[in-house]
This record gives structure tokens, C-alpha cells and sequence, in this order.
């Protein structure tokens, strides 16, 4: 229900917040529109997201997780630790077999 390459970052996000279509979609840049909207749709049909539209003009749509995705938190707390514990080691190995990946950022906690 969370393989893939964006389930677990529009989870990590959510986790944190309710975020609209385009927040979700800045907050994770190199997703596609088109991929961002079918996670999302795996991700409620699997019961981990709750997609809520609202009555107005422009329509507005919020998506957060559900109590059984809630139930993650620990594991993406954990998550954060090892990546801050981690991060620093992993980036300069990477650094010096492949050149500078300045694109990699630790993770940031809620």
C-alpha cells in the first residue's frame, strides 16, 4: 500500500498537515501532476488518505491521512532520526564516489 517512489513523501507531508492538490505538488517538485494525482488516489482507495471537497467556486480540495495511516507516525519519526543521524556520512560517501549530489536534503521533521 506505501511501495512506490512518491507514496512515502505525499505520506511524510501529510503526516504533518492537510495540504491542497498544488501545495503537495510544491512541496514534492519533481513529482508530475499526472503521478502526484494517482498516488494520491492509490493512497485513498488503500484507506491512508482522505481526499475532502469543498462546496465553492473555485472548488477546493484538501487531503490529509486517516487514523489507520496516523498510526505511521511512529515509523516516519523514526525515519527522521536515522536520516539525521545518517545524512551527513551517506552524503559525503556519495559525494566522493560519484561527485556532489547537491540535491539531496535530510529530511525535515514536523
Amino acid at each position: 500500500m506505501i511501495t512506490g517512489k512518491w507514496k512515502c513523501e505525499i505520506l511524510w507531508r501529510l503526516v504533518q498537515n492537510k495540504h491542497r492538490f498544488g501545495e503537495l505538488q510544491r512541496a514534492i517538485p519533481s513529482v508530475t501532476q499526472h503521478m502526484l494525482t494517482t498516488q494520491l488516489r492509490d493512497l485513498e482507495s488503500n484507506g491512508l488518505v482522505k481526499r475532502t471537497v469543498f462546496a465553492e467556486i473555485p472548488p477546493r480540495v484538501e487531503y490529509e491521512i486517516t487514523e489507520s495511516a496516523r498510526a505511521l507516525r511512529p515509523v516516519f519519526d523514526e525515519l527522521f532520526r536515522w536520516s539525521q543521524a545518517h545524512f551527513s556520512a551517506m552524503q559525503a560517501q556519495s559525494a566522493t564516489s560519484s561527485g556532489s549530489d547537491e540535491s539531496a536534503a535530510p529530511l525535515t521533521h514536523p
